[in-house]
């Protein structure tokens, strides 16, 4: 299966109030507990880290994006302290069915200040070939699922981003105290 068509690329910003160098972007996520992924989004339902059969790590979450539940399995293909990307083959269950997407997220952070750094965070969505053939057999316009989908995708991600960089701020602070 591969990616296709874009259905959305957003980048979002959000301020850290913690000192970069307590920041460590893929400790933060393979450890983050469900309490703290659901208040991330009231979207959020549920998160749990995993390892792959290739060794690399896994974090599975569900949630809704718009009217969908989407199930999400984040491999880790770069993993730093302040740069980390994942990205995922994951099942979007909604009004048109199971239907299949490439999500590559993407997360930096960048000191922008004494004791403060900023949280990038950017999400492209593709349609694989199988989502694409799925939505012709139903009769369902590609450019306006793409377009309700792309609506739904950056709201979700807009929303969620702060609540990331508090997130990330909380489990800096806590580290800088260890």
């Amino acid at each position: 299966m591969k990616p296709h068509t874009p259905i959305v690329d957003a980048s979002f910003q959000a301020v850290i109030n913690a000192p970069i160098d307590s920041v460590d972007l893929p400790a933060w996520l393979f450890s983050q507990s469900e309490a703290d992924y659901m208040r991330c989004s009231p979207a959020h339902i549920a998160v749990g880290q995993t390892t792959g059969a290739n060794g690399q790590r896994v974090v599975v979450n569900v949630e809704l994006i718009g009217h969908s539940a989407v199930v999400q399995r984040y491999q880790e293909k770069l993993s730093e302290p302040h740069h980390l990307v994942l990205t995922s083959f994951s099942d979007v269950f909604g009004a048109t069915g199971r239907q299949r997407v490439h999500v590559r997220w993407e997360l930096s952070v960048n000191a922008v200040g004494a004791g403060q750094c900023e949280l990038t965070s950017q999400v492209v969505v593709h349609a694989t070939d199988a989502m694409i053939h799925n939505l012709a057999q139903q009769g369902i316009d590609f450019e306006q699922f793409r377009q309700q989908r792309q609506q739904a995708y950056v709201a979700h991600h807009q929303a969620k981003t702060p609540q990331l960089a508090a997130s990330l701020e909380r489990a800096a602070l806590h580290a800088a105290l260890s």
